[in-house]
């Protein structure tokens, strides 16, 4: 298995030395292109390990490691010059693995680097399958769509509709293929029955305020746009 590791580090010094090194070890590397928009980049690069520091512009690495833990279990190491026990206890209590204090030798880094991937990926377990949409994320393993920390549940019907409108982002999908994927999907849905699951779905979507991103497009059909 390739094994893409994000490592969520704002000192380019240290961002350059880990990539480097890990590198070596065949591992890909990415960094987020945003320190305000993270979670874009890991639903993007589907990492296999997060490396995170607590310190961090915009939000700290205790809040990415919220956002990470909750669509995600991918392990989480956290890599940071903060001793106080209380961070590393936190750290653990939200979901983190590991936490390795700075300064680190490389050679102890790697080996629980390699350490925690045997662990997580032993069984071929796979990360989460996950889309991102004008800062949301759409978990497709459990049916849900997760902004700012608050979860909506969808049904069946809803789910489809919106994992189909935004698969295809900026792009009109017809009625008629939004009904076919749903009868595809062993549910029958007639016209009818699709407006009123799209009206349903945008109700549900004014929690974040995201209603007015699935565009009807008068006689051709809706559109996920992004705002």
């Amino acid at each position: 298995m390739d094994f893409t590791i994000l490592i969520i580090e704002d000192d380019a010094a240290i961002f350059r030395s880990l990539k480097e090194r890990l590198e070596q070890w065949s591992f890909h590397v990415e960094g987020p292109a945003r320190y305000d928009d993270v979670m874009n980049t890991f639903i993007e690069v589907k990492p296999q390990l997060v490396i995170i520091d607590i310190q961090l512009p915009m939000y700290d690495g205790f809040h990415w490691c919220r956002e990470i833990r909750a669509v995600s279990k991918v392990p989480i190491l956290f890599l940071s010059s903060r001793d106080h026990p209380l961070d590393m206890v936190m750290a653990m209590n939200m979901g983190a693995d590991d936490y390795i204090q700075k300064p680190f030798h490389m050679d102890v880094l790697m080996a629980q680097i390699q350490a925690i991937l045997r662990r997580t990926y032993a069984y071929g377990e796979e990360a989460a399958d996950l889309l991102e949409w004008n800062g949301a994320v759409i978990d497709m393993t459990r049916g849900l769509i997760r902004k700012d920390g608050q979860d909506v549940i969808l049904t069946k019907n809803e789910f489809v509709i919106l994992a189909v409108l935004v698969k295809a982002k900026d792009t009109v999908i017809t009625r008629h293929d939004l009904i076919r994927r749903l009868w595809d999907d062993e549910h029958f849905v007639n016209d009818n029955t699709l407006t009123a699951n799209i009206t349903r779905l945008r109700h549900k979507l004014t929690i974040f305020h995201l209603e007015d991103a699935i565009v009807t497009k008068k006689g051709l059909g809706y559109m996920a746009a992004t705002l």
